[in-house]
Formats: C-alpha cells, sequence, structure tokens
C-alpha cells in the first residue's frame, strides 16, 4: 500500500471512530438529562411522581428549617 492511500485509510477510520464517540456521548449525556431533575424542580418531580403526596405550597406558612431551638 503506498503513504498517501494508508493516510488516507488512518484518516477515515479516526473520523469514524470520533464521530461515533461523540455521538455516543452526547446520547449518553442526553439520557442523562433526562432523567435528572434540576435542583428547583424537586418538588415538582415528587408531584408528577406521586400525584398528591405533597401540597402544592406550605399550608402553614411555615419554614422548619427557621424554627427557633429552645
Amino acid at each position: 500500500m503506498s503513504e498517501p492511500a494508508k493516510s488516507n485509510k488512518n484518516r477515515r477510520v479516526f473520523i469514524i471512530v470520533f464521530i461515533l464517540f461523540v455521538a455516543l456521548f452526547a446520547y449518553i449525556s442526553y439520557d442523562m438529562a433526562s432523567r435528572t431533575t434540576a435542583p428547583w424542580n424537586k418538588p415538582k418531580q415528587l408531584n408528577r411522581a406521586l400525584p398528591g403526596a405533597t401540597p402544592d405550597s406550605d399550608s402553614l406558612k411555615l419554614d422548619s428549617l427557621l424554627k427557633e431551638v429552645k
């Protein structure tokens, strides 16, 4: 095999492997993103998974983290 033909074949193999790698990485990224919920959407996720499991808002208007410690 001559040098230019071998170089051309190596380049083609590299491009194919690179495209497959990028496509696989994009698919994995999309799959992870679709299965993950952003931190600010966590209450919405629970409400979608189990409708009626949690109230939409704090019915007592209290924040449990701000409770005074005696």
